[in-house]
């Protein structure tokens, strides 16, 4: 019963990551959504499979891969965002605010 309720939290959240891949504006908003909501719902169906397997090999997989995917996935999308802003990348229209443009030479 746990199991089935965090997969499909997980399931619920990549949706949402997928969505606001296709309607956020810019870059920056893209890679947002798909790095909390694909972390937390990709972390969240693993959580799922460890409950439902237990502590086997699946389901030690799954509790190593959690710790993995949410620091690998903040690290990657962190220098994402860098790498786009270093190389010049707009930001959406509707942006007020850009806290990098003194502190990124």
């Amino acid at each position: 019963m746990v199991s089935t309720i965090l997969i499909a939290i997980g399931v619920l959240f990549n949706l949402i990551g997928c969505i606001g891949l296709i309607r956020l504006p810019d870059v920056y908003n893209r890679l947002q959504s798909a790095t909390k909501c694909g972390t937390l719902g990709t972390c969240s169906i693993l959580a799922g499979a460890l409950f439902h397997f237990g502590f086997v090999d699946a389901g030690i997989k799954a509790l190593i891969a959690i710790p993995l995917l949410f620091f690998g996935a903040t690290a990657a999308a962190h220098a994402l965002v860098r790498g786009a802003y270093h190389f010049g990348v707009k930001l959406g229209d509707k942006s007020v605010k850009d806290d990098y443009k003194d502190a990124v030479k």
